[in-house]
């Protein structure tokens, strides 16, 4: 082709182009207009749970996050998603679920039992000075040795273990280590010595020292008596409880546990939490429970604090006691023990003293949680409620801590005033032979009476009382709707008829937890308004079988539309 002929060809496509495309066509075509940027994240392609103020399950496939870190809307397969939100996760259709709240455990002891001698796991008292003789040559930072976990009933021992079991292991250095109720320590004649214990120390109001046939003490401190022998311990420093903080915060997040109960928080323990807040290491909800009136007033004076960090920490009331422990023999009985038929246990308090303090918390509008496990402490605490509701009205929720052996006619009660029965499942599967033992067959029908709760229509909140049971919420559904352990024992279930649907169960978990410790218009569930705290587990608890139920792991945890952890493995 010639120069010339491709000219020529060039011109007439010139000319072509112009009668076909006017002058004012050729300018760039306008961009269509922008979609805004959302101001919401979305969660989508997930198998989502929550349930309604009413208690009712709603499903949806994906969940809107405001940027106050919020629920905004949760969405049905067929609503239309937003275009450009803040972010997006696919969720892969796994199962997403409220974050689960324990309404009742112990922040620090979490964290103190990870950090230090854990004989929770062990089976004999051989088992346990094994694990004594390994621990002490390897943590020689500290003059004392710390633990806890045993229990005496795991290891068939029979008795109380003794000073001279630990003495046969170490003898050199002071050793104390908590019964897994934490009602009562074992210490060794090193940490008796530098305290001062001997025959002639007096049993304290509210306490025992357990002693042999001639009255020497024989290292076990019950209650109020453990002050006797903790009091010559040094006290842990700022940085121990900081570390102990932090160590608690990743197992409960790991858990699936996005908020929990603090019951009976210590100034030193606020102080630690406060640390964490303000150097914006608090990713977990608290929801404090003072250690006695002393801290209460100390911390909040004249009432509950308001929300800190975002919601994530408040002192709403304050933690009492009625009783010691079951386990211990510490837990007030009306009759005697069947095992011990010489004890009755003992309450910490006497009536007037007892309303004296519930009255100093309430009539600064906190919240009133009391410890009663025995049939007793439980009564007491029914009566002292019952006169006060008469002074100070409105919405007090009164709380009951454990309500573990109730009077069958005093079951009722808990309905009258609105008191909430604080129970945890785990309780029942693994003291179920302890509870036999101590009580005998024939006082059992208001032990662990979670169904008939409900029946009688008393608020129900489920925790673990943490680290006396693991914190994991989802081994505690499982006991709470089979009433059997791990091993499926007792088969059938023990006292089946207080069995739970596992609704029921994940009810008291999160909205329950969530109303007893005055947090519902925030917590609890999904519904708009409340904080976006969620997990994703590896299956659907709601279809699985109680086995694999007990097995569910958390995949992430998030906190206030946050990812605040996430598995690894």
């Amino acid at each position: 082709m010639s120069r010339a002929f491709r000219a020529s060809l060039l011109a007439a496509a010139t000319l072509v182009a112009a009668v076909a495309f006017p002058a004012d066509a050729k300018k760039k075509a306008p961009p269509p207009p922008e979609i805004p940027l959302t101001e919401q994240g979305l969660v989508d392609n997930v198998n989502g749970y929550t349930l309604d103020d009413k208690g009712a399950i709603v499903r949806f496939t994906g969940l809107l996050i405001n940027r106050q870190g919020k629920v905004a809307r949760l969405l049905k397969k067929e609503d239309a998603r937003p275009q450009r939100p803040d972010f997006k996760l696919d969720g892969q259709g796994h199962t997403l679920l409220p974050g689960l709240i324990d309404a009742h455990g112990h922040v620090q002891g979490l964290g103190d039992s990870a950090l230090s001698l854990d004989l929770s796991a062990t089976k004999s008292l051989s088992e346990a000075q094994a694990k004594l003789a390994a621990y002490a040559p390897a943590h020689t930072g500290s003059a004392w040795i710390r633990g806890g976990g045993w229990n005496q009933e795991a290891w068939k021992l029979g008795r109380f273990p003794t000073a001279a079991d630990l003495d046969a292991v170490v003898r050199d250095r002071p050793i104390l280590l908590e019964r897994i109720d934490g009602h009562a320590v074992w210490a060794n004649g090193a940490a008796m010595e530098a305290a001062g214990i001997t025959s002639k120390t007096k049993d304290p109001a509210g306490g025992r020292i357990e002693r042999d046939a001639k009255g020497n003490p024989t290292g076990l401190f019950v209650d109020a008596a453990r002050a006797l022998v903790e009091r010559a311990a040094p006290a842990r420093l700022p940085r121990e409880r900081d570390q102990a903080f932090a160590a608690a915060q990743d197992i409960l997040l790991s858990d699936g546990i996005t908020a929990t109960c603090d019951m009976g928080t210590s100034i030193e323990d606020w102080e630690a939490m406060r640390r964490a807040g303000d150097a914006g290491r608090l990713r977990l909800r608290v929801i404090s429970y003072a250690y006695g009136i002393d801290p209460l007033l100390a911390v909040a004076g004249t009432g509950p604090t308001p929300w800190l960090y975002d919601g994530r920490l408040r002192m709403v009331g304050v933690k009492l006691f009625a009783d010691g422990a079951l386990g211990s023999r510490g837990a007030a009985l009306k009759q005697p023990y069947a095992d011990a038929p010489g004890q009755n246990g003992a309450l910490f308090n006497d009536d007037a003293k007892l309303k004296n303090l519930m009255s100093r918390a309430a009539m600064d509008d906190f919240q009133v949680a009391v410890h009663a496990i025995g049939d007793a402490a439980n009564a007491e605490v029914l009566d002292a409620i019952n006169e006060l509701s008469e002074t100070y009205k409105g919405d007090r929720r009164w709380r009951i801590e454990h309500a573990q052996i109730v009077d069958v006619k005093d079951l009722p009660r808990f309905a009258q005033h609105g008191t909430i029965a604080s129970m945890q499942p785990s309780h029942a599967t693994s003291d179920h032979k302890m509870a036999v033992a101590r009580l005998g067959p024939d006082r059992l029908a208001g032990a662990y009476a979670w169904k008939t709760m409900l029946d009688e229509k008393v608020p129900l909140a489920f925790g673990s009382d943490y680290p006396v049971e693991s914190p994991n919420p989802f081994p505690g559904l499982a006991d709470a709707v089979t009433r059997q352990d791990a091993a499926g024992d007792p088969p059938g279930g023990w006292l089946p008829e207080q069995k739970l649907t596992f609704q029921q169960a994940f009810a008291a978990f999160t909205t329950g937890a969530a109303f007893a410790a005055k947090a519902e218009d925030r917590i609890g569930s999904l519904e708009p308004g409340h904080y976006a705290d969620f997990i994703f587990v590896d299956r659907d608890p709601f279809v699985v079988d109680p086995q694999a139920l007990r097995e569910t792991k958390v995949t992430e945890t998030w906190v206030g539309g946050h990812r605040a952890w996430v598995r690894k493995n």
